[in-house]
């Protein structure tokens, strides 16, 4: 199976790459058509997360919390069979400062059950993915439960050649919970529709900073 048939989008890089991958030249490719990124199935396409400015900051760090266990399975679908829950497909990118694409990077996501809680001994709503050769990443899932004292929210670390680089947590528009919680973060948030199947379609691309040689 091609890298293109497992990430369905649309030729998000092609014209990125002629421009120099800033953020002023994203945005100008994405108003033209150039720059898309479309759900798998098809039905919608989210705007580009406007977090990367070139030499701008990396994404925002934040504590992975006493829940994380190391050796996530490869996994892209972490949906647990029979579950309820709503259906999430978490997309993006990984790049770095300089809004180029990292190919190969890690992203190993975690977050709580349809009930709010995690599983401590086993890797339920546990799994780590590799981007491709243009950086992009689609993990499905589903949208987490609250449990008290949080709000709504996925955990992420992103690691390439051997090396961790960013851990973070990442938000949902709208959740009466983030103001509540000293750890929400606005630069944090996902970008969320729904997509024509009745998942939600999120959208998330982080900027990680290069560790020095």
């Amino acid at each position: 199976m091609s890298d293109d048939t497992k990430f369905p989008m649309v030729r998000p890089f092609e014209a990125a790459q002629r421009l120099r991958m800033t953020r002023r030249g994203l945005l100008a490719a994405a108003a033209v058509g150039s720059v898309g990124f479309a759900t798998a199935s098809g039905a919608q396409e989210l705007p580009l997360t406007p977090q990367c400015d070139d030499g701008g900051p990396a994404t925002t760090q934040q504590t992975g919390g006493p829940f994380y266990r190391a050796l996530s399975p490869d996994k892209d679908d972490m949906a647990e069979p029979g579950s309820k829950a709503e259906r999430v497909e978490l997309t993006g990118f990984v790049l770095t400062r300089g809004c180029n694409p990292l190919a190969r990077a890690v992203v190993d996501l975690w977050h709580a059950d349809e009930n709010g809680a995690y599983d401590e001994k086993g890797f339920r709503y546990r799994g780590r993915v590799y981007t491709d050769e243009k950086g992009r990443y689609r993990i499905r899932t589903i949208r987490p439960a609250l449990y008290p004292g949080r709000t709504r929210h996925y955990h992420a670390k992103v690691a390439a050649g051997g090396q961790l680089l960013l851990t973070t947590q990442l938000y949902f528009p709208g959740e009466a919970g983030n103001a509540r919680d000293g750890l929400f973060r606005k630069e944090l948030l996902m970008r969320v529709s729904k997509s024509g199947d009745a998942a939600l379609a999120a959208r998330f691309d982080f900027v990680v900073a290069l560790a020095s040689r």
